[in-house]
Formats: structure tokens, sequence, C-alpha cells
């Protein structure tokens, strides 16, 4: 054995390795028919946090296309229940939206908790489904929005675009006089 042979040998040995740890890695469930799975949900999205909140960490995924008159799912998650007595949370919605679920949930202390609420709009648009938790004495709130039908939110016209002297741009807006 040569040393191009050797060094050839020890090449396949460290892409064989390769391989395996990737096929290791990036394995796919699969269902009884041998198919990958369909149903791979998608990631959850954070809540923003702000320092005097209730401290629990919130995540939310709304599953699939929201449409009139059909009930979509909205997967919520609840993290860093601290106080021994545990936390609650309140669910609300918008007008357009109603929530055909429990509008409360315990968050047992120290475990990840994770519910399901359902909403069916009414209307298309843009409406919320508003979480309220409470731990301590502290509450933090949500906004999750539910996009029903296909217009996107757009702000209405107000004013009328300027420049000023300097070369900003102003908005110009017509003042109403109180009665």
């Amino acid at each position: 054995m040569n040393l191009r042979s050797s060094s050839m040998i020890a090449a396949a040995c460290l892409a064989l390795v390769a391989a395996s740890a990737c096929a290791d890695s990036t394995s796919t469930p699969r269902t009884a028919k041998g198919t990958a799975s369909s149903s791979q949900a998608a990631p959850m999205t954070a809540a923003a946090r702000k320092p005097n909140d209730s401290g629990v960490a919130i995540q939310y995924r709304v599953e699939g296309t929201a449409r009139v008159g059909r009930a979509i799912s909205v997967v919520l998650q609840f993290d860093g229940v601290s106080d021994p007595a545990g936390a609650t949370a309140r669910l609300t919605t918008d007008a357009g939206l109603t929530l055909t679920t429990s509008s409360t949930l315990a968050l047992p202390a120290g475990q990840s908790t994770t519910a399901t609420a359902t909403v069916t709009s009414d209307r298309e648009g843009l409406a919320y489904l508003n979480v309220f938790v409470t731990q301590n004495g502290a509450m933090s709130i949500v906004a999750i929005p539910v996009q029903t039908g296909s217009s996107a939110p757009a702000m209405k016209a107000a004013g009328e675009l300027k420049s000023s002297p300097e070369g900003e741009k102003i908005i110009s807006m017509p003042a109403k006089e109180p009665k």
C-alpha cells in the first residue's frame, strides 16, 4: 500500500463518517405510508416583553389561513411561571373574532404550558386575540394578529404631504374645532 492509496482510503472513510453524521441529524419522521410527515408545525413567534411584565414568556402560532366563518387554531405556549401559586391567562377577542374555547387558563409553576385557542372570524380584515397573563400581581398583555381574507390593512389617507422651506416633509392635516 502506497501513500496515495492510504490517503484515498482515509478520505473515503472521512466522507462516510460525515455522510452518516448528516444522515443522523437530518432524519425526518415517517408516517405509516413511508412518506415525510405533512404536519410539521411552523415556528412559534415570541411575543415582545417589557421589563415590568409578569415574567411569563409567551410564544404563539396561528395555524393555517383564517377565512370568514371558519374556525382557526392559535397555539399558545407559556414559560417562566415562577410563582408557587402559578399564574393565570385570560383570553379575549376584538370585534370580528369569536373565541370558541375557554377564556381562562391556569398556568402551573415551573412548567411549560401549551394551549390551543380556537377563534372564528365573522368578517375580513385584521383582528386580535388578546392574551392577559397575571403572575405575582404583574400583568403581561399580548395581542396576536389574525388576518382574515387577502386584504391587508392600510392606513386611511389623512392630510396632504408638503415640504417646509428647509426641505422637511410635513403632513398637513385639517383640524376640527370643538363645538
